[in-house]
């Protein structure tokens, strides 16, 4: 029997050629030993992990309101007044649910980025599905943030369709190891998420620059919606973009973490959120393995503690 029948026959075994790493995998070998669950708060709360990058010096969106209890709703009208554009989510939120994005104002009526048109009242209902714990891990009692509207850098324009593309980089023991670009898409309703639709851009880390693009797990070459060809983008600030990665890594202590990151036209990088449990769909976007790159940054011994050290150990393994 060829081997070739072998990976036929058992999937697995071309995976695990592949590198590919699973979510068992994961959770097991660097979820778990990497990640202590007394830091999970740090960075399953989006209020605490933005002040504690506040702390720390690192660059986020601005936070304009928080709504704990219902009564604050009413003062809604108030509160949002010196604001013509802004970003509604809940604070214990994930994987995009609940996040609502007003791009303009007038007359008491919202109009979000999709162009569908809200009231005050509609608003309102929204953020009160928040505190009950709509859209919250595990169904807990939540509360909503009100905070700026990312106008994202012109070079990502023909990679995105209504919402805010982002940029997902893996960050292990302090290492970026993998990045990709999250793009919105119509059938994401502007969402950067790729369950939901968006476009996934694998990004070469010693350069940052785009090579390849997955949609619905299929192979891509411009975005569905803008017709943008998704290869060759060059990221801006790429260097900048890597050490702001390994910063939150320092940030928060937990050594297997995704970190979100969104190009701001005018404010230049800005760590949108963490997770401490990425997903695995960055190795479809990227066309690579997870393993050995995490194979490597464990087998050394010591990580740098210099970030640019770090940032250099990222370029050259990537490359």
């Amino acid at each position: 029997m060829s081997m070739g029948w072998r990976d036929r026959a058992f999937p697995w075994r071309r995976l695990r050629k592949l590198g590919i790493l699973g979510m068992n995998e994961r959770n097991a070998d660097f979820v778990l030993p990497y990640n202590p669950r007394a830091l999970y708060q740090l960075v399953d709360d989006k209020r605490k992990t933005k002040t504690l990058a506040i702390e720390h010096g690192i660059p986020v969106p601005p936070l304009y309101a928080v709504v704990e209890i219902e009564h604050q709703i009413e003062e809604l009208s108030r509160l949002l007044a010196p604001h013509g554009e802004f970003v509604v989510k809940p604070a214990h939120g994930s994987g995009g649910e609940g996040i609502l994005v007003v791009e303009s104002r007038a007359d008491g009526r919202y109009r979000r980025s999709s162009g569908l048109i809200m009231t005050e009242e509609d608003l309102g209902h929204h953020i009160s599905n928040i505190l009950s714990g709509m859209y919250s891990l595990g169904g807990i009692p939540d509360c909503a943030l009100i905070e700026y509207r990312v106008n994202f850098d012109p070079v990502l324009a023909e990679l995105s369709y209504l919402g805010v593309p982002d940029i997902r980089i893996v960050v292990f023991r302090g290492v970026p190891v993998m990045a990709m670009i999250r793009a919105p898409t119509r059938l994401s309703d502007g969402k950067a998420n790729l369950h939901q639709g968006a476009v996934g851009v694998g990004v070469d880390m010693s350069t940052g620059q785009t090579y390849n693009g997955v949609w619905r797990e299929c192979r891509i070459e411009e975005h569905p919606d803008t017709g943008g060809e998704l290869a060759g983008v060059q990221i801006p600030r790429w260097d900048d973009i890597l050490a702001m990665a390994a910063r939150c890594h320092d940030m928060v202590g937990m050594g297997y973490i995704g970190v979100d990151i969104v190009l701001d036209r005018d404010r230049g990088p800005l760590m949108l959120e963490l997770n401490a449990r990425p997903g695995l769909s960055i190795q479809l976007a990227t066309r690579s393995g997870l393993l050995p790159c995490l194979w490597q940054i464990q087998a050394l011994g010591d990580i740098p503690g210099e970030v640019a050290a770090r940032v250099a150990l990222a370029k050259a393994l990537g490359g």
